[in-house]
């Protein structure tokens, strides 16, 4: 075992604090990474506080991580030392379930093994990229292109893949007419890519305060959803609408934006139930439908497919005893788009 320094949290209750984390020796199949920034997701916020149930303390969260290789396993063959690679939100599954054998081990029936507050292959608690170092089993290590910012490159390791996919699923592309709920830290990857893959791309917020940043995404159109006249005017729209947002919202008024055979995805999680009138479903035969994260060359697709089309998240950069303000202002919406927190300052505390 080794020992590194990071941020954690005591309990759920209490700000986070420098905490010494133990990483296990680098196996014939591990990667061990030198963290370099680490992006701050809405769900740490909701991980840390035990809003999505009760968790085992000190924790620490963080599943947005780049950084280089600093040393390889025996048996590793697709990264080198030096190497420029990040990892997302799982660092293991079990690798013989029908979907991890599809690439899809966000969906392994086993559950796969989250980068932070899961119980680990030695049945330890993971924790997460809130610090210097990390080791990982290297098929869940991502390569990141060279043309990718190496700040903006954290958050697409949830962020990013998180909207993509469920856009790639749905075959979103020329002629889709797509909508994305929030304009966040998921809200603005999602409006990045469906532009990207040639959708007509509407935004619907709250408010239209962020509308001159959105159409600047790309987006063509720009919608308040506290203005009832919106959801009139755009019912039987859409072929697709994203919900990026983590706060309760009106499903059967979303579901009434949809057009003929039209689904809206949830990739935003609030933590209480939400009410569906069925009957919402039922006139244009629309779909109600929950997307999680990509799999492993879902992932790297991604990245590659940011590259390809020069897509970064939106950052602010912080110092690592910032993170607690930062968590408050998540919480406020005061932050376009994503917090990175570099890592190098966690040496520091």
């Amino acid at each position: 075992m080794r020992t590194v320094k990071g941020y954690g949290a005591p309990s759920a209750t209490e700000p986070l604090v420098p905490v010494t984390i133990e990483r296990r020796d680098v196996g014939p199949r591990d990667v061990l990474i030198a963290i370099a920034y680490a992006g701050i997701c809405h769900s740490d916020i909701h991980t840390i506080r035990g809003e999505w149930g009760p968790q085992t303390y000190p924790l620490t969260v963080g599943h947005e991580i780049v950084g280089v290789v600093e040393e390889i396993g025996s048996e590793v063959t697709n990264h080198a030392v030096g190497d420029r690679v990040g990892v997302g939100c799982m660092v293991n599954s079990c690798r013989v379930c029908d979907n991890c054998q599809a690439g899809q081990e966000q969906y392994c029936t086993g559950g796969n093994v989250g980068t932070y507050a899961s119980v680990d292959r030695d049945g330890t608690i993971t924790q997460g990229g809130y610090s210097t170092h990390v080791v990982v089993d290297t098929d869940f290590v991502l390569r990141v292109p060279e043309s990718i910012p190496y700040a903006s490159a954290a958050p697409l390791l949830c962020a990013g893949v998180t909207t993509y996919s469920p856009l790639r699923h749905w075959n979103v592309g020329p002629g889709t007419k797509v909508a994305v709920v929030g304009l966040g830290g998921l809200g603005h990857m999602g409006v990045k890519f469906a532009v990207a893959l040639g959708a007509e791309v509407t935004v619907l917020s709250q408010t239209l305060s962020k509308k001159e940043a959105g159409l600047a995404m790309g987006a063509q159109h720009y919608y308040a959803t506290s203005d009832p006249a919106t959801f009139e005017t755009l019912e039987n729209t859409f072929d697709v609408i994203l919900n990026t947002v983590s706060a309760p919202i009106d499903l059967n008024a979303y579901l009434s934006m949809l057009r003929l055979d039209g689904t809206l995805v949830a990739v935003g999680a609030p933590p209480q139930p939400l009410p569906l009138q069925v009957f919402s479903l039922f006139g244009q035969r629309r779909s109600f439908a929950g997307s999680s994260i990509g799999g492993i060359p879902e992932t790297q697709e991604m990245l590659d497919f940011c590259a390809e089309h020069g897509i970064t998240a939106d950052t602010e950069l912080i110092d690592a005893s910032y993170i607690n303000e930062a968590y408050e202002r998540v919480l406020a919406s005061d932050v376009r788009y994503r917090f990175v927190i570099d890592a190098s300052t966690f040496e520091a505390n």
